[in-house]
């Protein structure tokens, strides 16, 4: 279940107010987009959004994260900075779809224009990944099973909804996390829109059971936050802290699902995984007969790699024209919280079966493959080894707050851990949130070195 179930809200999302140019941060809203771009600079404010992602150091850093081959000795292979940039351009060709169907419709606010829409699911798909810890989702669940393992006594002293955050860690809640909390106050200071975009379960870890097991975009540390954007933009509230999605985040789902399901059998190529034609005859279940006959008048003479790209642009064009037109044939369900599927699932059965087709492919093939799984080995002991040596040295710390002395090995610890680190005014919960946040910040390569060095490898 993708949306939550809000049959008993009568009402209905507005676009007036889902295209908040609000900043996070700021006291006053935003001018328009429109007079910000005519008076202050050639940029709207969403636009800016773009670029205080891709001028971060968190973003440069998705460069050296998995996306799903951990450390890939092929540099063909995706990264994580790789695939949110695709994605990002998938969201934008949705967003500029939508947006001039909205403008046409007349459903936009004054100052906004087209444009603006596919600003928005461009940023929001840029910084989709931005908070996934070293190794992808191996590292997720390395982070998660170190938290389930510890003794109750560890929890002592912990809020409940603090030591359900820990124990399901998820990259989703700690992007989040990061752009709105962690680098300033107000994290990057993105705007509202962006930031509603963003977010893909909006409910927290206490919540998740009833809507997504294991899936939400908000820790509790940031409840507050969540909720402030979520009622300045209108979003529907289905209970306390559980609210119905922006309507951008269903294209900014799409254009992940879109380059997952792509990206992932392309890359099974490259790592020899897959064979060049179990892929040309998954992407050609998706195309017209009409692009089959081009496809076979353009094969003679191509490469492997030119005919699989040939077959991936023109299957990503017909994905992205029909999530459009999905949205649109579900506008009225979206925007009051009703719509309860992705848009790749309820538009041409064709395509949306070859997308599964290719998600089970790499689920069978590509997930389980030896050295993918090798790695991932090796994830869990790198991720465990900073762990412990992270939670010792912030618990030495707050002993040593009631007089007892920091050995020379935790001061050191702590100091790699840099402005992630706690200091003896930080309490138990906030000591383990600025670990996760440490942890989440390393690339895998940085991940591996440390985590060496501290086992006296280095």
């Amino acid at each position: 279940m993708t949306q939550a179930d809000s049959a008993s809200a009568p009402q209905t999302m507005r676009w007036d107010r889902l295209l908040d140019d609000t900043r996070l941060g700021s006291e006053h809203r935003s001018r328009s987009s429109a007079t910000v771009r005519s008076t202050e600079t050639t940029r709207s404010e969403f636009q800016k959004d773009q670029d205080r992602l891709i001028f971060s150091e968190p973003f440069r850093k998705l460069g050296r994260k998995t996306q799903v081959h951990p450390l890939p000795q092929n540099d063909r292979v995706h990264n994580r900075l790789t695939h949110s940039l695709e994605v990002s351009c998938v969201g934008r060709s949705l967003g500029e779809l939508a947006g001039k169907r909205l403008h046409a419709e007349g459903h936009l606010p004054v100052g906004v224009v087209a444009a603006d829409v596919a600003a928005i699911v461009q940023a929001a798909c840029l910084a989709h990944d931005i908070g996934n810890p070293p190794f992808g989702h191996a590292g997720e669940f390395a982070i998660r099973d170190w938290y389930v393992k510890q003794d109750p006594a560890f929890f002592a002293g912990m809020d409940i909804p603090c030591i359900e955050d820990l124990r399901t860690f998820e990259g989703n809640a700690q992007g989040f996390r990061l752009l709105t909390s962690l680098v300033d106050t107000a994290g990057l200071r993105l705007t509202y829109a962006t930031l509603g975009s963003f977010i893909k379960y909006p409910w927290s870890a206490t919540q998740a059971p009833r809507y997504r097991p294991g899936k939400f975009s908000y820790f509790d540390s940031e409840r507050e936050v969540f909720a402030t954007i979520a009622r300045s933009m209108g979003l529907l509230e289905v209970e306390p802290g559980v609210y119905c999605r922006h309507p951008l985040a269903y294209f900014v789902e799409a254009a992940d699902d879109i380059c997952y399901a792509i990206i992932d059998i392309e890359d099974g190529i490259e790592m020899g995984i897959l064979h060049t034609f179990e892929v040309e005859e998954l992407l050609l279940s998706v195309l017209q007969p009409a692009l089959r006959d081009q496809f076979t008048q353009f094969r003679d003479g191509r490469s492997d790699r030119q005919r699989v790209r040939w077959l991936r642009g023109k299957a990503v064009d017909l994905l992205i024209e029909g999530c459009a037109a999905s949205f649109f044939d579900n506008a009225d369900a979206i925007l009051s919280g009703r719509f309860p599927s992705t848009l790749v699932e309820v538009g041409n059965p064709d395509i949306a079966r070859g997308v599964a087709a290719a998600k089970t492919l790499a689920r069978e093939r590509i997930f389980t493959h030896t050295r993918k799984m090798e790695i991932e080995i090796g994830a869990y002991a790198a991720v465990d080894t900073l762990l412990d040596a992270c939670s010792d040295a912030a618990r030495e710390l707050l002993a040593a707050g009631s007089g007892h002395t920091l050995s020379y090995r935790a001061s050191r610890i702590l100091g790699l851990m840099g402005e992630s680190a706690p200091t003896e005014k930080t309490g138990l919960e906030d000591s383990y949130r600025l670990i996760n946040d440490f942890l989440s910040s390393l690339t895998d390569n940085r991940a591996t070195e440390l985590a060496q060095v501290i086992r006296g490898r280095g």
